[in-house]
Protein backbone atom coordinates (compact mmCIF):
# COMPACT_ATOMS: atom_id res chain seq x y z
CA UNK A 1 0.00 0.00 0.00
CA UNK A 2 1.06 3.59 -0.50
CA UNK A 3 -0.28 7.00 0.44
CA UNK A 4 -1.41 9.31 -2.34
CA UNK A 5 -1.94 13.04 -1.86
CA UNK A 6 -4.34 14.32 -4.49
CA UNK A 7 -5.97 17.64 -5.29
CA UNK A 8 -9.39 17.30 -6.91
CA UNK A 9 -11.46 19.97 -8.60
CA UNK A 10 -14.91 20.30 -6.99
CA UNK A 11 -17.87 22.20 -8.37
CA UNK A 12 -21.60 21.92 -7.84
CA UNK A 13 -23.41 24.51 -9.99
CA UNK A 14 -26.38 24.38 -7.66
CA UNK A 15 -24.39 25.69 -4.72
CA UNK A 16 -20.91 26.84 -5.80
CA UNK A 17 -20.12 30.17 -7.39
CA UNK A 18 -17.01 28.75 -9.02
CA UNK A 19 -14.86 25.59 -9.01
CA UNK A 20 -12.45 25.04 -6.13
CA UNK A 21 -9.88 22.42 -5.17
CA UNK A 22 -10.06 19.98 -2.31
CA UNK A 23 -7.11 17.99 -0.94
CA UNK A 24 -7.33 14.33 0.00
CA UNK A 25 -4.98 11.62 1.28
CA UNK A 26 -5.83 7.98 0.52
CA UNK A 27 -4.08 4.64 0.74
CA UNK A 28 -4.07 2.50 -2.41
CA UNK A 29 -2.16 -0.48 -3.72
CA UNK A 30 1.09 -0.12 -5.64
CA UNK A 31 0.28 0.39 -9.31
CA UNK A 32 -3.16 1.84 -8.55
CA UNK A 33 -4.77 3.93 -11.26
CA UNK A 34 -6.26 7.39 -10.87
CA UNK A 35 -9.71 5.80 -10.94
CA UNK A 36 -8.81 3.71 -7.88
CA UNK A 37 -7.87 6.89 -6.02
CA UNK A 38 -11.18 8.54 -6.93
CA UNK A 39 -13.06 5.43 -5.81
CA UNK A 40 -11.15 5.41 -2.51
CA UNK A 41 -12.04 9.06 -1.90
CA UNK A 42 -15.69 8.37 -2.66
CA UNK A 43 -15.93 5.18 -0.58
CA UNK A 44 -13.80 6.15 2.41
CA UNK A 45 -13.80 9.94 2.72
CA UNK A 46 -16.34 11.87 0.65
CA UNK A 47 -19.33 10.13 -0.97
CA UNK A 48 -20.41 13.43 -2.56
CA UNK A 49 -17.52 13.37 -5.06
CA UNK A 50 -18.93 12.87 -8.56
CA UNK A 51 -17.05 11.20 -11.42
CA UNK A 52 -17.87 8.81 -14.26
CA UNK A 53 -16.59 5.31 -14.95
CA UNK A 54 -17.87 2.12 -16.48
CA UNK A 55 -15.58 -0.55 -17.93
CA UNK A 56 -12.42 0.26 -15.99
CA UNK A 57 -10.42 -1.13 -18.91
CA UNK A 58 -9.89 1.81 -21.25
CA UNK A 59 -12.65 0.81 -23.65
CA UNK A 60 -15.64 3.03 -22.84
CA UNK A 61 -14.11 6.51 -22.43
CA UNK A 62 -16.40 7.34 -19.50
CA UNK A 63 -13.68 8.21 -16.98
CA UNK A 64 -11.81 10.81 -19.04
CA UNK A 65 -10.40 13.62 -16.86
CA UNK A 66 -7.39 15.92 -16.78
CA UNK A 67 -4.50 14.58 -14.74
CA UNK A 68 -1.91 17.27 -13.98
CA UNK A 69 -3.44 19.29 -16.81
CA UNK A 70 -3.31 16.52 -19.44
CA UNK A 71 -6.47 14.70 -20.60
CA UNK A 72 -6.50 10.93 -20.16
CA UNK A 73 -8.49 7.98 -18.90
CA UNK A 74 -8.55 7.69 -15.11
CA UNK A 75 -8.67 3.90 -15.37
CA UNK A 76 -5.46 3.75 -17.43
CA UNK A 77 -3.23 6.42 -15.88
CA UNK A 78 -1.13 5.36 -12.90
CA UNK A 79 -1.77 7.36 -9.73
CA UNK A 80 1.11 9.60 -8.66
CA UNK A 81 1.62 11.39 -5.39
CA UNK A 82 0.74 15.12 -5.40
CA UNK A 83 -1.31 14.89 -8.56
CA UNK A 84 -4.17 17.20 -9.55
CA UNK A 85 -7.35 15.79 -11.08
CA UNK A 86 -9.73 18.09 -12.94
CA UNK A 87 -12.61 17.69 -15.39
CA UNK A 88 -12.03 17.92 -19.13
CA UNK A 89 -12.18 21.45 -20.46
CA UNK A 90 -15.88 21.07 -21.30
CA UNK A 91 -19.09 22.29 -19.56
CA UNK A 92 -19.08 20.84 -16.03
CA UNK A 93 -22.21 19.20 -14.62
CA UNK A 94 -20.68 18.37 -11.23
CA UNK A 95 -17.10 17.91 -10.02
CA UNK A 96 -15.37 15.70 -12.63
CA UNK A 97 -18.51 14.99 -14.65
CA UNK A 98 -18.76 17.00 -17.87
CA UNK A 99 -21.68 17.35 -20.28
CA UNK A 100 -20.86 15.15 -23.28
CA UNK A 101 -24.29 14.93 -24.90
CA UNK A 102 -24.37 18.27 -26.78
CA UNK A 103 -21.26 17.24 -28.68
CA UNK A 104 -21.96 13.52 -29.02
CA UNK A 105 -25.37 14.31 -30.49
CA UNK A 106 -23.69 16.24 -33.33
CA UNK A 107 -21.35 13.42 -34.39
CA UNK A 108 -22.08 12.16 -37.91
CA UNK A 109 -24.00 8.89 -38.07
CA UNK A 110 -24.04 6.44 -40.93
CA UNK A 111 -26.75 6.93 -43.55
CA UNK A 112 -27.02 3.61 -45.37
CA UNK A 113 -28.36 3.38 -48.85
CA UNK A 114 -27.64 2.14 -52.33
CA UNK A 115 -25.70 -1.00 -53.10
CA UNK A 116 -23.24 -2.08 -50.41
CA UNK A 117 -20.03 -3.88 -51.30
CA UNK A 118 -16.95 -5.20 -49.54
CA UNK A 119 -14.21 -2.54 -49.50
CA UNK A 120 -10.85 -3.43 -51.00
CA UNK A 121 -7.73 -3.97 -48.88
CA UNK A 122 -6.43 -0.43 -49.45
CA UNK A 123 -9.64 1.11 -48.12
CA UNK A 124 -9.72 -1.28 -45.17
CA UNK A 125 -6.20 -0.19 -44.21
CA UNK A 126 -7.33 3.45 -44.31
CA UNK A 127 -10.32 2.66 -42.10
CA UNK A 128 -8.40 0.72 -39.44
CA UNK A 129 -6.69 3.71 -37.73
CA UNK A 130 -10.04 5.53 -37.47
CA UNK A 131 -12.37 2.93 -36.01
CA UNK A 132 -11.10 2.67 -32.43
CA UNK A 133 -12.58 5.96 -31.15
CA UNK A 134 -14.28 5.56 -27.75
CA UNK A 135 -15.88 9.05 -27.83
CA UNK A 136 -14.19 10.18 -24.62
CA UNK A 137 -13.84 13.70 -26.11
CA UNK A 138 -10.29 14.20 -24.82
CA UNK A 139 -9.48 15.50 -28.30
CA UNK A 140 -12.36 17.98 -28.29
CA UNK A 141 -11.30 19.35 -24.90
CA UNK A 142 -7.87 20.46 -26.21
CA UNK A 143 -8.80 21.75 -29.68
CA UNK A 144 -7.84 25.46 -29.86
CA UNK A 145 -9.80 26.16 -33.05
CA UNK A 146 -13.11 25.16 -31.47
CA UNK A 147 -12.73 28.01 -28.98
CA UNK A 148 -12.61 30.72 -31.64
CA UNK A 149 -14.67 29.62 -34.63
CA UNK A 150 -17.38 27.25 -35.84
CA UNK A 151 -15.45 24.03 -36.12
CA UNK A 152 -17.12 20.75 -35.23
CA UNK A 153 -13.80 19.44 -34.00
CA UNK A 154 -11.46 16.49 -34.31
CA UNK A 155 -13.89 13.74 -33.24
CA UNK A 156 -16.40 14.84 -35.88
CA UNK A 157 -13.71 15.05 -38.58
CA UNK A 158 -12.49 11.57 -37.70
CA UNK A 159 -16.02 10.25 -38.06
CA UNK A 160 -16.57 12.09 -41.36
CA UNK A 161 -13.48 10.42 -42.83
CA UNK A 162 -14.49 7.06 -41.38
CA UNK A 163 -17.87 7.32 -43.08
CA UNK A 164 -16.38 8.70 -46.30
CA UNK A 165 -14.52 5.40 -46.57
CA UNK A 166 -17.51 3.24 -45.62
CA UNK A 167 -19.14 1.68 -48.71
CA UNK A 168 -22.46 1.44 -46.85
CA UNK A 169 -22.77 5.21 -46.39
CA UNK A 170 -24.48 7.25 -49.11
CA UNK A 171 -23.88 10.83 -47.90
CA UNK A 172 -21.36 13.30 -49.36
CA UNK A 173 -19.09 13.39 -46.32
CA UNK A 174 -16.46 15.62 -47.87
CA UNK A 175 -18.77 18.52 -48.63
CA UNK A 176 -20.33 18.11 -45.19
CA UNK A 177 -16.89 18.20 -43.53
CA UNK A 178 -16.05 21.43 -45.32
CA UNK A 179 -19.31 22.96 -44.09
CA UNK A 180 -18.44 21.84 -40.55
CA UNK A 181 -15.12 23.69 -40.50
CA UNK A 182 -12.64 21.27 -42.08
CA UNK A 183 -10.19 24.03 -42.98
CA UNK A 184 -10.21 25.56 -39.48
CA UNK A 185 -7.87 22.86 -38.11
CA UNK A 186 -4.38 24.26 -37.49
CA UNK A 187 -2.66 20.84 -37.60
CA UNK A 188 -1.45 21.46 -34.05
CA UNK A 189 -1.79 17.72 -33.30
CA UNK A 190 -2.98 18.32 -29.72
CA UNK A 191 -5.95 16.03 -30.39
CA UNK A 192 -3.71 13.14 -31.46
CA UNK A 193 -1.32 13.48 -28.54
CA UNK A 194 -4.09 13.21 -25.90
CA UNK A 195 -6.08 10.47 -27.65
CA UNK A 196 -6.14 7.34 -25.46
CA UNK A 197 -6.37 5.25 -28.65
CA UNK A 198 -3.56 7.12 -30.44
CA UNK A 199 -5.73 8.07 -33.41
CA UNK A 200 -3.73 10.39 -35.66
CA UNK A 201 -6.67 12.61 -36.51
CA UNK A 202 -4.75 15.40 -38.34
CA UNK A 203 -2.87 13.06 -40.68
CA UNK A 204 -5.29 10.15 -41.01
CA UNK A 205 -8.56 12.09 -41.16
CA UNK A 206 -8.31 15.85 -41.65
CA UNK A 207 -5.55 15.90 -44.27
CA UNK A 208 -7.23 13.00 -46.08
CA UNK A 209 -10.56 14.85 -46.12
CA UNK A 210 -8.82 17.96 -47.42
CA UNK A 211 -7.28 15.91 -50.23
CA UNK A 212 -10.74 14.61 -51.16
CA UNK A 213 -12.05 18.18 -50.97
CA UNK A 214 -9.32 19.25 -53.37
CA UNK A 215 -10.50 16.69 -55.92
CA UNK A 216 -13.98 18.19 -55.65
CA UNK A 217 -12.66 21.70 -56.21
CA UNK A 218 -13.39 22.76 -52.63
CA UNK A 219 -9.88 23.86 -51.64
CA UNK A 220 -9.84 27.43 -50.29
CA UNK A 221 -8.85 30.05 -52.91
CA UNK A 222 -5.82 31.26 -50.96
CA UNK A 223 -4.54 27.69 -50.61
CA UNK A 224 -4.87 27.25 -54.35
CA UNK A 225 -2.76 30.38 -54.86
CA UNK A 226 -0.02 28.98 -52.61
CA UNK A 227 -0.03 25.73 -54.59
CA UNK A 228 0.28 27.58 -57.89
CA UNK A 229 3.17 29.62 -56.55
CA UNK A 230 5.01 26.50 -55.36
CA UNK A 231 4.62 24.93 -58.79
CA UNK A 232 5.91 28.04 -60.52
CA UNK A 233 8.73 29.08 -58.17
CA UNK A 234 9.48 26.15 -55.89
CA UNK A 235 8.63 28.35 -52.91
CA UNK A 236 5.47 28.95 -50.89
CA UNK A 237 5.95 32.68 -50.27
CA UNK A 238 6.52 35.70 -52.49
CA UNK A 239 10.02 37.10 -52.22
CA UNK A 240 10.29 40.55 -50.67
CA UNK A 241 14.05 41.02 -51.08
CA UNK A 242 17.33 39.12 -51.40
CA UNK A 243 16.97 35.58 -50.10
CA UNK A 244 19.20 33.66 -47.74
CA UNK A 245 20.16 31.16 -50.47
CA UNK A 246 21.20 33.99 -52.77
CA UNK A 247 23.52 35.56 -50.19
CA UNK A 248 24.93 32.57 -48.30
CA UNK A 249 27.97 30.57 -49.48
CA UNK A 250 27.39 26.90 -50.24
CA UNK A 251 29.73 25.87 -47.43
CA UNK A 252 30.10 27.71 -44.12
CA UNK A 253 33.20 26.64 -42.23
CA UNK A 254 33.29 26.86 -38.44
CA UNK A 255 35.56 29.28 -36.60
CA UNK A 256 37.48 26.45 -34.92
CA UNK A 257 37.91 22.70 -35.33
CA UNK A 258 35.10 20.90 -37.17
CA UNK A 259 33.00 18.93 -34.69
CA UNK A 260 30.27 17.93 -37.15
CA UNK A 261 29.06 18.54 -40.70
CA UNK A 262 25.41 19.04 -41.57
CA UNK A 263 23.37 19.98 -44.60
CA UNK A 264 21.03 22.90 -44.01
CA UNK A 265 17.41 22.70 -45.21
CA UNK A 266 16.51 26.38 -45.13
CA UNK A 267 12.74 26.39 -45.65
CA UNK A 268 10.69 29.03 -47.46
CA UNK A 269 10.19 31.43 -44.55
CA UNK A 270 13.80 31.63 -43.38
CA UNK A 271 14.94 31.81 -46.97
CA UNK A 272 12.66 34.59 -48.15
CA UNK A 273 10.92 36.29 -45.24
CA UNK A 274 13.30 35.98 -42.25
CA UNK A 275 16.78 35.54 -43.77
CA UNK A 276 18.43 37.55 -40.96
CA UNK A 277 17.31 34.91 -38.46
CA UNK A 278 18.86 32.16 -40.61
CA UNK A 279 22.12 34.12 -40.70
CA UNK A 280 22.02 34.37 -36.89
CA UNK A 281 21.74 30.59 -36.73
CA UNK A 282 24.74 30.16 -39.03
CA UNK A 283 26.83 32.39 -36.74
CA UNK A 284 25.89 30.24 -33.74
CA UNK A 285 26.72 27.03 -35.61
CA UNK A 286 30.04 28.45 -36.77
CA UNK A 287 30.96 29.42 -33.24
CA UNK A 288 30.22 25.90 -32.03
CA UNK A 289 32.25 23.94 -34.57
CA UNK A 290 29.49 22.92 -37.00
CA UNK A 291 30.30 22.97 -40.72
CA UNK A 292 27.20 23.75 -42.79
CA UNK A 293 26.59 22.74 -46.42
CA UNK A 294 23.73 24.56 -48.16
CA UNK A 295 22.50 22.99 -51.43
CA UNK A 296 21.16 25.59 -53.84
CA UNK A 297 18.69 23.18 -55.51
CA UNK A 298 16.48 22.72 -52.45
CA UNK A 299 12.86 23.85 -52.70
CA UNK A 300 9.73 23.98 -50.53
CA UNK A 301 9.36 20.86 -48.38
CA UNK A 302 5.71 20.61 -49.41
CA UNK A 303 4.19 21.03 -45.96
CA UNK A 304 1.73 23.75 -47.09
CA UNK A 305 0.46 21.37 -49.77
CA UNK A 306 0.22 18.31 -47.52
CA UNK A 307 -1.62 20.19 -44.77
CA UNK A 308 -4.15 21.63 -47.23
CA UNK A 309 -4.71 18.41 -49.19
CA UNK A 310 -3.01 19.46 -52.43
CA UNK A 311 -0.76 16.46 -52.81
CA UNK A 312 -0.40 15.96 -56.58
CA UNK A 313 2.94 17.82 -56.73
CA UNK A 314 4.44 16.43 -53.51
CA UNK A 315 6.52 13.62 -55.01
CA UNK A 316 8.32 16.09 -57.28
CA UNK A 317 9.28 18.29 -54.33
CA UNK A 318 10.43 15.30 -52.28
CA UNK A 319 12.67 14.02 -55.06
CA UNK A 320 14.29 17.39 -55.66
CA UNK A 321 15.03 17.91 -51.98
CA UNK A 322 16.31 14.41 -51.30
CA UNK A 323 18.52 14.47 -54.41
CA UNK A 324 20.01 17.84 -53.43
CA UNK A 325 21.42 16.42 -50.19
CA UNK A 326 22.20 12.89 -51.41
CA UNK A 327 24.29 14.34 -54.28
CA UNK A 328 26.59 15.90 -51.66
CA UNK A 329 26.82 12.73 -49.55
CA UNK A 330 25.21 14.49 -46.59
CA UNK A 331 24.17 12.10 -43.83
CA UNK A 332 22.62 14.66 -41.45
CA UNK A 333 20.21 17.39 -42.56
CA UNK A 334 19.57 20.25 -40.15
CA UNK A 335 16.30 22.18 -40.09
CA UNK A 336 15.39 25.43 -38.35
CA UNK A 337 11.75 25.50 -39.36
CA UNK A 338 9.57 23.31 -37.14
CA UNK A 339 7.16 22.62 -39.99
CA UNK A 340 9.93 21.65 -42.42
CA UNK A 341 11.56 19.42 -39.83
CA UNK A 342 8.31 17.66 -39.01
CA UNK A 343 7.56 17.15 -42.69
CA UNK A 344 11.01 15.76 -43.51
CA UNK A 345 10.86 13.42 -40.51
CA UNK A 346 7.26 12.25 -40.84
CA UNK A 347 6.16 12.68 -44.47
CA UNK A 348 9.40 11.84 -46.30
CA UNK A 349 11.40 8.62 -46.46
CA UNK A 350 14.93 10.01 -46.44
CA UNK A 351 18.27 8.18 -46.70
CA UNK A 352 19.72 10.72 -44.27
CA UNK A 353 19.02 11.70 -40.68
CA UNK A 354 16.99 14.87 -40.06
CA UNK A 355 17.71 16.91 -36.92
CA UNK A 356 16.27 20.17 -35.65
CA UNK A 357 18.84 22.84 -34.82
CA UNK A 358 17.96 22.63 -31.13
CA UNK A 359 18.78 18.91 -31.23
CA UNK A 360 22.12 19.53 -32.94
CA UNK A 361 23.24 22.25 -30.53
CA UNK A 362 22.30 20.29 -27.42
CA UNK A 363 23.82 17.07 -28.77
CA UNK A 364 27.25 18.62 -29.38
CA UNK A 365 27.04 21.19 -26.60
CA UNK A 366 27.59 24.90 -26.97
CA UNK A 367 30.09 27.45 -25.76
CA UNK A 368 28.58 29.20 -22.76
CA UNK A 369 27.09 32.58 -23.74
CA UNK A 370 26.92 35.57 -21.42
CA UNK A 371 23.73 35.73 -19.41
CA UNK A 372 21.43 38.58 -20.32
CA UNK A 373 19.46 40.45 -17.61
CA UNK A 374 16.08 39.66 -19.15
CA UNK A 375 13.04 37.45 -18.53
CA UNK A 376 11.78 35.55 -21.57
CA UNK A 377 8.90 33.20 -22.26
CA UNK A 378 9.03 30.36 -24.76
CA UNK A 379 6.32 29.51 -27.27
CA UNK A 380 6.37 25.81 -28.21
CA UNK A 381 5.85 25.45 -31.98
CA UNK A 382 3.28 22.69 -32.55
CA UNK A 383 5.37 21.02 -35.25
CA UNK A 384 8.37 20.98 -32.91
CA UNK A 385 6.71 19.95 -29.64
CA UNK A 386 4.14 17.50 -30.99
CA UNK A 387 5.40 16.94 -34.52
CA UNK A 388 8.97 16.11 -33.46
CA UNK A 389 8.72 15.53 -29.72
CA UNK A 390 11.21 18.31 -28.98
CA UNK A 391 10.50 20.12 -25.73
CA UNK A 392 13.55 20.18 -23.45
CA UNK A 393 16.28 21.09 -25.94
CA UNK A 394 15.23 24.69 -26.67
CA UNK A 395 14.66 25.28 -22.96
CA UNK A 396 18.12 23.96 -22.17
CA UNK A 397 19.60 26.50 -24.61
CA UNK A 398 17.41 29.42 -23.53
CA UNK A 399 18.15 29.05 -19.83
CA UNK A 400 21.87 29.43 -20.53
CA UNK A 401 21.16 33.00 -21.65
CA UNK A 402 18.12 34.30 -19.76
CA UNK A 403 15.52 33.59 -17.09
CA UNK A 404 12.66 31.55 -18.53
CA UNK A 405 9.00 31.99 -17.54
CA UNK A 406 6.74 29.19 -18.78
CA UNK A 407 3.30 29.54 -20.35
CA UNK A 408 0.81 26.94 -21.62
CA UNK A 409 1.83 25.17 -24.83
CA UNK A 410 -1.05 26.08 -27.13
CA UNK A 411 -1.17 26.71 -30.90
CA UNK A 412 -0.65 30.32 -32.04
CA UNK A 413 -2.87 29.84 -35.09
CA UNK A 414 -0.33 30.06 -37.91
CA UNK A 415 -0.30 26.40 -39.00
CA UNK A 416 -2.38 24.05 -41.11
CA UNK A 417 -3.02 26.70 -43.76
CA UNK A 418 -5.22 28.63 -41.32
CA UNK A 419 -3.17 31.83 -41.41
CA UNK A 420 -3.46 32.05 -45.20
CA UNK A 421 -6.90 30.53 -45.70
CA UNK A 422 -8.79 31.68 -42.60
CA UNK A 423 -6.94 34.76 -41.30
CA UNK A 424 -9.68 35.71 -38.83
CA UNK A 425 -9.31 32.34 -37.07
CA UNK A 426 -5.52 32.68 -37.03
CA UNK A 427 -5.82 36.18 -35.61
CA UNK A 428 -8.17 35.05 -32.83
CA UNK A 429 -5.74 32.30 -31.80
CA UNK A 430 -2.88 34.81 -31.95
CA UNK A 431 -4.81 37.05 -29.57
CA UNK A 432 -5.15 34.15 -27.14
CA UNK A 433 -1.38 33.77 -27.24
CA UNK A 434 -0.97 37.50 -26.60
CA UNK A 435 -2.98 37.19 -23.40
CA UNK A 436 -0.84 34.30 -22.17
CA UNK A 437 2.35 36.17 -23.04
CA UNK A 438 1.20 39.18 -21.02
CA UNK A 439 0.45 36.98 -18.00
CA UNK A 440 4.11 35.89 -17.86
CA UNK A 441 5.47 39.42 -17.52
CA UNK A 442 8.29 38.43 -19.88
CA UNK A 443 10.14 41.08 -21.84
CA UNK A 444 10.87 38.87 -24.87
CA UNK A 445 9.08 35.98 -26.57
CA UNK A 446 11.31 33.19 -27.88
CA UNK A 447 10.31 30.47 -30.33
CA UNK A 448 11.85 28.14 -32.90
CA UNK A 449 9.58 28.30 -35.94
CA UNK A 450 9.39 31.07 -38.56
CA UNK A 451 5.62 30.88 -38.90
CA UNK A 452 5.15 31.17 -35.13
CA UNK A 453 7.71 33.97 -34.88
CA UNK A 454 6.14 35.93 -37.74
CA UNK A 455 2.59 35.40 -36.50
CA UNK A 456 3.32 36.14 -32.85
CA UNK A 457 5.12 39.37 -33.77
CA UNK A 458 1.78 40.64 -35.10
CA UNK A 459 -0.02 39.88 -31.85
CA UNK A 460 2.31 41.09 -29.11
CA UNK A 461 4.22 44.26 -28.37
CA UNK A 462 7.10 42.18 -27.00
CA UNK A 463 10.05 41.45 -29.31
CA UNK A 464 9.92 37.93 -30.76
CA UNK A 465 13.24 36.12 -31.14
CA UNK A 466 14.42 32.77 -32.42
CA UNK A 467 16.33 30.59 -29.94
CA UNK A 468 19.54 30.99 -31.97
CA UNK A 469 19.14 34.78 -32.19
CA UNK A 470 18.92 34.87 -28.41
CA UNK A 471 22.08 32.76 -28.15
CA UNK A 472 23.84 35.10 -30.57
CA UNK A 473 22.91 38.07 -28.38
CA UNK A 474 24.51 36.22 -25.49
CA UNK A 475 27.68 35.62 -27.49
CA UNK A 476 27.90 39.25 -28.59
CA UNK A 477 27.51 40.39 -25.00
CA UNK A 478 30.26 37.96 -24.00
CA UNK A 479 32.54 39.34 -26.72
CA UNK A 480 31.74 42.91 -25.72
CA UNK A 481 32.66 42.24 -22.09
CA UNK A 482 35.87 40.49 -23.13
CA UNK A 483 36.90 43.41 -25.36
CA UNK A 484 36.09 45.85 -22.57
CA UNK A 485 38.29 43.90 -20.12
CA UNK A 486 41.15 43.85 -22.62
CA UNK A 487 40.96 47.61 -23.03
CA UNK A 488 40.87 48.14 -19.29
CA UNK A 489 43.76 45.66 -18.83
Amino acid sequence: MKKIHVRVSRYDPEGDARPHYQNYVVEVNEGARVLHVLQAIHDEIDPTLSFRYCCGAGQCGSCAVRINGVPGLACMEEARDDMTVEPLDLPVKKDLVVDLLPYLNTLPRIQPGGEAFVPDREKVELIKPLRSCIECLCCVSVCPAMDVTRFDGPAAMRQEQRLALDPRDRKDRVTEAVSRGLFACTSCQACWKVCPKDIEIPGKAIEKLRALANRKGLTLPRHQEVARFIRESGRSIVRTGPTFLEDAPEVIEPDGPVRATVGFFVGCMYNGRLPATARDAMEVLKRNGIRVIIPREQVCCGSPLIRTGQIDFIDTLKKRNIDAFVFRNIDTVLTMCAGCGSTLKNDYRTPFRVMDINEVLTKFGIEAPARLPIRVTYHDPCHLLRGQGIRDEPRELITQVADLVEMPSVCCGSGGGVRSGMPDVASALGENRRKEIEKTGAEIVVSSCPFCEFHLSEHTDRPVRNVTSLLLEGYREKDRKKAEQQVQG
